[in-house]
């Protein structure tokens, strides 16, 4: 299913080769060429026979994987063999590049039964897309010899030395889920099977897996300190000038691995004069299951405070949900009603306005002033935040279909590039030539500017390339930022709000037999095909005032989801569910109908 958008086959016939005459004996010296050609041979010979010997330890289940777009994701019990085969593609990811690369044993913020992997690559970003669909062909190969054929046409069409394998590594992480463990030692078995070194992290988030990458390859401390005092270094020359800002905050930990490592981060901001916001109280720490009723999906999604967290006893508090593998973060305050929230959305706006301030304080002529800045988002941004963005702040956007690999490319074409999902998970991108030529003008500044000066400011952009993990959206980073944003405006979550006023959404999952029938176009925005459902969409929308609506196949799981927004709650509930209704009707709906 869906092999029709991947890369030609891998399994192309080889070039057949006349058997070497044998009643001939050459008395020549071998050659360098020779020489090289007999090691090359030598090291698939043994690659070959470590990979069919190891492989047979993780024999593929029945079922086909596919590499969406936060990697692979299943039931844990199904994915020792997948597991093990993107240890192999890490692996040899890492040789092709001459760079580290990175494994994550996760599944963010999906049930606690369930398990993935994600690949990263050198740049700390996500798998080349050019490589997924080498890990779709290579999940999916039945038989242990298929695979090892598999992986050598992979070597030879890359043309991977083999012989470089001694200088890369690749980064292991995993999450706090009871199959973590196991298929983590089912990717070292990958690894190993290659030859390639592997720097087992162990317990940590994945945006600190993507940050030590990164780090690594561009000659940079990489270890746990390194990204814990990057993130502190920050934060203080953020708020310098608002020390004793900070109010207190209640943090929702979904019982994964963020609790432990803000416990960490927590600790590195006291020892750094911090306390504040060191002293934020922790709920869901480990006590009660993964991501159940817990965790920024499920506020996000459901609208609704996490366990633990309720309305009146926590009312008017300053609350934040990170989510399994504490890469996406929400804000929200209980209410009567529910609660109010800040996604993703409203993150992007807080960041991109303060980003606006702060060159706004430079100089006319200063060339930094005229840095390209740009928001780029998905079909689930709320149509009010995208008018704030282009109206108020007079700021470029872009539309691009869901995944983090789809903004964060689209990202790197600005100065500096905002993108957060309306879950929670992005970040802020700055080219290296505009933090290069900040940290040059701010070689030359006095120490303690004045707060609003340009000075100030010119510190402010270089303290957040430190502040914001530059690899891919973090949780703990992302918490920092904020509060240091909110120090400096001197705001509660209510001012916060108060930016623009978000379009009432609904967001529903219809189950289906393949998720596959559905194809998007526009950013995801339209369908194209079954070709009868559009119409169906555009003529539900034109019946409600300010209506959006669009639906996609998930990338995780066998449903399509559907979203809406209205003027008020209610009618955009409406709009869900008919919406709802004509993909259960026209796609293959399964069970009854929404």
């Amino acid at each position: 299913r869906g092999m029709s958008l991947l890369a030609p086959s891998l399994l192309r016939p080889l070039p057949k080769f006349s058997s070497p005459q044998t009643n001939k004996i050459s008395t020549r010296a071998p050659t360098p060429t020779h020489r090289k050609v007999t090691a090359i041979t030598c090291q698939m010979d043994g690659l070959m026979d470590s990979l069919q010997k190891a492989s047979v330890s993780f024999p593929k289940p029945d079922g086909h994987f596919s590499y969406g777009t936060a990697g692979f994701r299943e039931k844990a019990d199904l994915l020792p063999s997948t597991v093990f085969r993107c240890g192999v593609i890490a692996a040899l990811r890492a040789i092709h590049t001459g760079a580290a690369t990175g494994l994550m044993v996760t599944a963010s913020h999906n049930p606690e039964a369930d398990n993935g992997v994600k690949l990263a690559d050198p740049s700390g970003g996500m798998l080349a897309m050019s490589w997924e669909a080498y890990a779709n062909k290579i999940a999916n190969v039945a038989s242990d010899t298929g695979l090892c054929a598999m992986v050598k046409e992979l070597i030879e069409l890359e043309k991977i030395d083999l012989q470089q394998k001694g200088s890369v590594q690749v980064f292991l992480g995993r999450d706090t889920r009871q199959s973590s463990p196991g298929l983590a030692a089912a990717a070292a078995a990958g690894i190993a099977a290659v030859g390639v070194l592997m720097v087992d992290l162990q317990l940590v988030t994945t945006p600190q897996l993507h940050f030590l990458v990164r780090a690594c390859n561009r000659g940079e401390p990489h270890d746990e300190e390194a990204y814990y005092a990057s993130l502190v270094r920050g934060y203080l020359a953020l708020t310098a000038a608002d020390a004793s800002a900070a109010t207190p905050l209640l943090l929702d930990a979904a019982n994964g691995v963020g609790g432990p490592k803000w416990a960490a981060l927590a600790a590195a901001l006291r020892q750094a004069g911090r306390s504040g916001l060191a002293g934020a109280e922790v709920r869901n720490n480990g006590d009660g299951q993964l991501n159940h009723h817990v965790g920024a999906d499920f506020v996000q999604k459901e609208q609704k405070p996490p366990n633990s967290v309720a309305f009146p006893q926590d009312e008017s508090r300053k609350c934040v949900s990170l989510d399994g593998d504490a890469d996406r973060l929400v804000y929200y305050t209980p209410t009567a009603t529910g609660l109010t929230l800040l996604d993703g959305d409203k993150i992007a706006a807080l960041l991109a306005a303060y980003i606006a301030e702060l060159l706004h304080c430079l100089p006319d002529g200063d060339a930094l002033k005229r840095a390209s800045v740009g928001v780029v988002q998905t079909a689930y941004a709320n149509g009010a935040s995208t008018a704030f963005l282009t109206g108020t702040l007079k700021l470029a956007t872009e539309v691009t279909p869901t995944g983090v690999k789809h903004l964060h490319k689209a990202a790197e074409n600005f100065d500096i590039g905002i993108y957060f999902e309306a879950n929670g998970h992005g970040t802020v991108l700055f080219k290296d030539s505009f933090m290069d030529a900040v940290k040059a003008a701010c070689a030359a500044l006095p120490p303690n500017p004045t707060k609003g000066s340009a000075e100030a400011a010119l510190v402010a952009l270089r303290a957040l390339g430190e502040v914001v993990n530059q690899a891919v959206g973090d949780a703990l980073s992302g918490v920092l930022v904020v509060e240091a944003v909110l120090a400096h405006r001197e705001w509660g979550l209510a001012d916060w709000a108060a930016l623009y006023t978000d379009l009432p959404s609904r967001q529903l999952k219809v189950k289906v037999a393949d998720r596959s029938v559905i194809e998007t176009m526009n950013a995801e925005t339209q369908v194209k095909s079954p070709a009868a459902l559009q119409p169906l969409i555009d003529q539900a929308v034109a019946g409600y005032e300010s209506g959006r609506s669009f639906v996609r196949p998930s990338g995780t799981e066998d449903v399509v989801r559907v979203y809406a927004e209205a003027t008020t709650q209610e009618k955009a509930d409406e709009l869900a569910l008919t919406v709802a209704r004509h993909v259960h009707r026209v796609a293959g709906g399964i069970g009854p109908e929404p």
